[in-house]
C-alpha cells in the first residue's frame, strides 16, 4: 500500500483545501442522512477522498466532461471536478443525496449538474468519461454506462476483490479494451479503464 502522501503530492494546496472543505461537508451531512457509513466517517480522507483521487491521472485527454453513476456522496464525481475543473454530471435517485450534491456544488463553486433520477432513466448528453464506484457488478454496470458514453470515451470503474470474476462475466456480453490499475489505497481493489466498448454479437 502506497502512503497517502504519494497520491496527494501532485495536488495543489488550493485543491487540497477545497477537498478538505468537501470532506467536512460530508461529515456534517452524514450526521443527518446516510451519505457514508458512520464507521467510515473517521477515515473519510484516506478511505474515500484519496481513493477517488487515484482516477485523476487515469483521465484521458478527451475528458471534457464526466458522468458519475450512482453518485451518492459525490465519490468519485465531486472529487474529480474539484481536482480537475472538468464539468461533471452526477446521477443519483435519492433526493436527500441529490440535495447534498447541490449544496456541495454551490458551496465549492464547481461545474456540476445533478440529476435526481434512476440511472437507467437519466439521459444526460453522452460524456467521454463515465465513472462509478460501488454501484453494480460490471456486466449490468456496462448496460447502464454504455448509453451515456461517447464512442471514443472510456469508463473508469472502481472494483473490489471480485473484479476479475465480474470482468469474466461481463465479457460474455461485452468486448472492450481493458486496462487494470492496482489501487494504492486498498490492496485488494482494482481500477478498470475500459474503452472501445462494444456489445458482443449474439446469433
Amino acid at each position: 500500500m502506497v502512503e497517502p502522501v504519494d497520491i496527494e503530492r501532485d495536488v495543489s494546496r488550493e485543491t487540497l483545501e477545497r477537498l478538505h472543505e468537501f470532506e467536512q461537508l460530508i461529515q456534517e451531512w452524514t450526521k443527518r442522512i446516510n451519505l457514508i457509513s458512520r464507521a467510515d466517517a473517521g477515515a473519510l480522507w484516506g478511505r474515500h477522498i484519496l481513493d477517488c483521487l487515484q482516477l485523476v491521472p487515469l483521465l484521458p485527454d478527451v475528458a471534457t466532461s464526466i458522468t458519475d453513476l450512482g453518485a451518492g456522496a459525490g465519490l468519485p464525481g465531486m472529487v474529480l471536478t474539484i481536482a480537475t475543473g472538468i464539468p461533471v454530471t452526477l446521477i443519483d435517485s435519492d433526493q436527500r443525496k441529490a440535495a447534498f450534491l447541490r449544496t456541495a456544488a454551490a458551496r465549492l463553486g464547481v461545474k456540476a449538474t445533478i440529476l435526481c433520477q434512476r440511472i437507467e432513466a437519466a439521459a444526460p448528453p453522452p460524456a467521454p468519461v463515465v465513472t462509478a464506484r460501488a454501484v453494480a457488478p460490471l456486466r449490468p454496470l456496462l448496460d447502464l454506462a454504455y448509453p451515456k458514453l461517447t464512442p471514443e470515451g472510456c469508463c473508469l470503474f472502481m472494483k473490489g476483490e471480485n473484479a476479475e470474476a465480474e470482468l469474466t462475466d461481463a465479457l460474455q456480453k461485452w468486448q472492450m479494451k481493458i486496462e487494470r490499475f492496482a489501487s494504492r489505497t486498498a490492496p485488494s481493489a482494482t481500477i478498470f479503464r475500459l474503452s472501445e466498448i462494444r456489445r458482443v454479437n449474439q446469433a
